[in-house]
């Protein structure tokens, strides 16, 4: 067994995904599922009991710090879009994200993944960055997919995604790593689009860009005979942009308006020949732009006049991160080890958008328009008629929506300022006869300030109200302030100076901060009760118990300053809430090493929650069993519940009352509907006729028979139903994970294993957000209490009532609650081979691969069950395809002074919705298509190349999607999701040939 563990490790070290936790021992490269840790602990994913040798009943993949320096990975995020079961993402790239990256597992959303660092959260769900993990110290991250809720608490549905660092780290080491793209511009159907509106094109041929740099120092040092160890590490990283326009595949947004119809660009009015639309007078509304041969006449504006909006958005966001941090242990005896670390980061990252003076509809209420002075001297005659008619040439202010592309200033920026710390201190031993213990917390405290500006309103209408003083230009308001006269009127105007834009957003720049901090503490004794004499009479080791206690606190603070909240409105919070837990684990050997049964065990875990935010107590379990035949066959299965608590954010919007009136177009279903026809003096007579709902139905939602399709329950004409959001306990929500497999370890071939595991995670309860329309048409087409019961009718059966006085009656509800399902099913398949060559050296091959069955759920009971595995667009938007794998051969000398590493990556095809024939994710004979329906499979290669010169020096060269493979393309890419410009996922390399070089040198 040990041989073979060892063998495996070889070869996981160099491909870097491992099969799942099999058998694992003390070794300092272990397997996963088990590591050594400082002062000899053993960290084990999925388990409180640190018990060598034991055998994994769920499955684990691991990724090791080798696999890590092949991919050139500079943040941790490229790593795990790399794994089968982790939904892809890329939230340090695509234009819309706020710089944080969180892990999706199986799809279910980042809140259902629990991320840990060495057994421990790494912050609270809302504040999570993965990225603030420094990639040169991960020994191994260990992903263990399914429920663990009874082992870690909260959050773990999905799975569990273990960072294991090197915190035992003896010497100096510098890491260095500097990738780029190499990509080669070519004419694709974009081009052909683009052309057409007179875009600007990236010149063909190769083109380097996009290059990054990720350079780290890490020292330790042990002392006191090595019962002292402390270990730190400094870790720079910078990312260049790769702008929209820098590649062929993002020439302009495309878009398809019609099914199967021409393929045109987005276009924006946003345009350096400045757009134009008068608010008043014989041209009110009219579009014009000022005539691009600088005449100072208007021409009716059109997409040959247009901008395109997206030519300064970023494929790769510039970046700047440092992290630092440490570890320390002091073993005082075998009863006493002190441990502790810190963890801190800073990134800055920003998104550049044009120069730009915004329409008057996007400040305020929208409604209030920009004035000039209609003897501006800055219009021409022409100009000055058109936009004030009459009024031309006198000073009064003519209503008008200006908007400007400023072509010689530079751009500006969203800013996305992270920061955090963690902490974690604590107390490990053993004592009496077989029994440890482990005491310790986390402090982790992220913070987040989103600047974001425009120019402000009140400056723009100071710079377009232009006088002339002794044939000076200057701002009517004069020069007091810096005021500089804004040229609406004139096409790429050069007295549009970068001292203008600067007075027109001076002020118009605000901040939104967000902190959310985690308290944790937790304790946990575990011991081997076979010491005792408590164990199975066919089993050599005895019954293994930890007992655990947690507590955890999350606070959430969000303010923001005045500009920001008069820009995007909303308000200032607070919020905290905190949980008690107390869990239970056994693993129990039943039979080893004999006939039949080399090994058969049974591990279960209990735990009680206790939430402050809900008055009720809650459990979660798991129960697992692992049968091995043969030593060569093992098989395994486990049942967890687990669950997710509400955020912070949730358990507010949840119990958080507030009351609103319903747009008046809506009608109470019980009562008569009303259509109106004309009296003979013009005035409106309403016609009643039947309700919408049954008797049944309204019954169902506290009406009285007397009152059904009465008049006096129509919403008032003037002010609508009332609705309340909020006055709910949101509870946790509860999945049932299951997975059942087997793992294969032929005798006859030594260095094989293989497993085939099947998993279902079902989601009940889901957390989301329901207003008071999914209530009352789900309890029109049902009559269920589940919608029903939403309507809290006052004693007249009427649904209106005064928000103001905080109505106990008369609203439907809505807001933040439980709802309905989730569902994730699929296979997971590993396996490795590793051989010796002899004097030659050894080959290895890693298989990781991954069939999702069922990807969906049901929204409600009204609605179908729907499956998006390899379908896209609709409900499904961007979702996993059916397939996808990774398959790595790895090449190493005897000596070990040269190994190459070659990656098959696979990522099945995709369908849209439209033609997938399936009703429940909106199929209709009419929306099939033609064109556009179908993304192909996808194949990736990439090669690794590493030179170990000698013990204290290798160097690394490698190659990523080696042979420059374009995305797929579609058009309406914003309808399925964020910004990914023409494409869907991060699973494909949207920016091409990835190349690296790298080098580690130990002092």
């Amino acid at each position: 067994m040990r041989n073979i563990t060892k063998l495996l490790l070889a070869t996981t070290c160099i491909s870097g995904l491992a099969t799942p936790a099999l058998a694992q021992d003390n070794a300092p490269d272990d397997a996963a599922g088990a590591a050594s840790a400082s002062g000899g602990s053993i960290v084990v994913t999925g388990s409180r009991i640190n018990r060598p040798n034991s055998t994994a009943a769920a499955p684990i993949v691991s990724v090791t710090n080798d696999a890590i320096r092949a991919q050139a990975a500079v943040n941790i995020e490229e790593v795990l879009n790399r794994i089968p079961q982790i939904a892809p993402d890329s939230q340090q790239n695509y234009q819309d994200s706020d710089g944080r990256q969180r892990i999706k597992l199986r799809n279910l959303g980042f809140e259902r993944t629990l991320v840990l660092v060495d057994g421990k959260r790494v912050g609270t769900m809302n504040g999570i960055d993965a990225n603030m993990i420094p990639t040169s110290l991960i020994k191994r991250v260990d992903v263990l997919t399914g429920g663990a809720s009874a082992v870690y608490g909260s959050d773990a549905v999905a799975g569990v995604v273990n960072f294991i660092m090197d915190d035992d780290f003896e010497g100096l080491q510098l890491n260095g790593n500097y990738n780029f793209y190499l990509h080669k511009n070519k004419r694709t159907l974009i081009s052909d689009v683009t052309s057409q509106y007179g875009f600007d094109q990236p010149a063909r041929g190769t083109s380097a860009d996009g290059g990054r740099a990720d350079l780290s120092l890490t020292f330790g040092k042990k002392l006191f005979d090595d019962r002292f160890h402390i270990s730190g590490y400094v870790n720079y990283r910078e990312a260049a942009l790769v702008p929209y326009s820098a590649r062929e595949t993002a020439g302009c947004q495309l878009v398809e308006a019609v099914k199967d119809g021409p393929l045109t660009c987005t276009t924006s009015t946003y345009t350096p020949y400045g757009y134009i639309s008068p608010r008043a007078g014989a041209a009110s509304g009219n579009q014009y732009v000022n005539n691009p041969d600088g005449s100072r006449t208007l021409v009716p504006y059109s997409d040959a006049m247009a901008a395109n909006p997206y030519d300064g958005y970023s494929f790769q966001r510039e970046d700047k991160r440092w992290n630092a941090g440490g570890f320390t242990s002091f073993e005082l005896s075998d009863a006493a080890e002190l441990y502790g670390s810190v963890m801190w980061f800073r990134d800055r990252s920003t998104n550049p958008y044009p120069a730009r003076v915004f329409a008057p509809s996007s400040y305020g209420d929208g409604n209030s328009p920009y004035y000039v002075n209609c003897n501006n001297p800055l219009m021409s005659a022409s100009q000055a008629q058109t936009i004030c008619g009459a009024d031309a040439g006198t000073s009064t202010l003519a209503p008008v929506d200006v908007r400007y592309r400023f072509s010689n200033v530079k751009d500006i920026e969203d800013v996305y300022l992270n920061k955090g710390l963690r902490a974690t201190a604590g107390v490990r031993g053993q004592f009496a006869q077989g029994w440890s213990y482990d005491v310790g917390g986390v402090y982790a405290r992220n913070r987040m300030d989103m600047t974001w500006g425009q120019p402000d309103y009140d400056r723009v209408n100071n710079a377009l109200n232009v006088v002339s003083v002794n044939g000076q230009l200057q701002c009517a308001s004069g020069t007091a302030d810096g005021c500089l006269p804004f040229d609406a009127f004139s096409a790429n105007s050069t007295t549009n100076s970068q001292a203008l834009y600067d007075y027109l957003t001076d002020g118009g720049f605000g901040t939104s901060t967000t902190i959310n901090t985690l308290y944790n503490a937790v304790a946990t004794v575990q011991g081997d009760l076979g010491t005792y004499g408590i164990q199975s009479p066919w089993a050599e080791q005895g019954v293994a118990i930890a007992l655990g206690a947690e507590f955890r606190q999350d606070k959430l603070k969000s303010y923001a300053d005045d500009v920001w909240r008069t820009n995007n409105g909303g308000s200032d919070s607070n919020l905290s809430q905190h949980v008690w837990e107390g869990n239970v684990e056994l693993q129990v050997p039943i039979i080893e090493h004999k006939p039949f049964a080399d090994l058969l065990q049974f591990n279960g875990a209990f735990r009680l929650s206790k939430y402050s935010s809900n008055p009720d107590t809650f459990s979660t379990w798991k129960a697992e069993a692992i049968w091995a035949p043969i030593s060569d066959i093992t098989f395994r299965g486990s049942i967890n519940k687990a669950q997710r608590a509400p955020t912070v954010v949730e358990a507010y919007q949840g119990s958080n009352i507030s009351y609103d009136r319903i747009n008046t177009t809506y009608n109470d279903i019980c009562a008569p509907t009303v259509t109106y026809t004309t009296g003979a003096n013009g005035q409106q007579i309403p016609v009643y006729g039947a309700p919408a709902a049954s008797r049944e139905v309204c019954a169902a939602t506290g009406l009285a028979d007397s009152l059904y399709g009465s008049p006096t329950l129509v919403c008032p004409t003037d002010i609508g139903c009332t609705v309340r959001r909020g006055g709910y306990t949101v509870n946790p929500e509860t999945a049932y994970t299951k997975t059942f497999g087997v793992v294969l370890k032929p005798s006859f071939l030594p260095g094989l294993v293989v497993s085939v595991d099947r998993f279902l995670i079902d989601l009940d309860d889901s957390i989301g957000y329901n207003d008071y329309d999914y209530f009352s048409n789900g309890c029109l087409q049902t009559g269920s209490d589940f919608f029903c019961s939403m309507f809290v009718r006052n004693a007249d059966g009427t649904l209106s009532s005064n928000p103001g006085t905080n109505p106990t009656t008369g609203y439907i509800r809505g807001g933040t609650t439980n709802y309905y399902k989730s569902k994730s099913h699929g296979w997971d398949f590993q396996g490795q081979y590793t051989t010796g060559l002899g004097k030659y050296g050894n080959l290895s091959l890693d298989f990781a691969g991954s069939l999702t069955t069922l990807a969906g759920g049901q929204d409600s009971p009204i609605l179908a069950k729907y499956n998006c595995a390899g379908y896209y667009g609709g409900p499904c938007g961007q979702l996993i395809p059916k397939w996808t794998h990774s398959l790595r051969a790895t090449y190493t000398t005897d000596n070990r002074f040269f190994n190459a590493s070659f990656n098959w990556r696979y990522v099945g095809p995709l369908t849209n919705v439209s033609n997938s024939g399936d009703p429940a994710l909106g199929w209709s004979e009419s929306s099939e298509r033609e064109t556009f329906y179908r993304i192909g499979a996808q194949n990736y290669f990439d090669l690794a190349l590493t030179f170990r010169v000698d013990e204290a020096y290798s160097f690394r060269i490698s190659a990523n999607n080696i042979f420059d493979k374009l995305p797929p393309l579609l058009p309406n890419s914003y309808n399925y999701g964020l910004s990914r410009s023409n494409t869907l996922s991060a699973r494909y390399d949207s920016l091409g040939r990835q190349i690296a070089v790298g080098a580690t040198v130990n002092f």
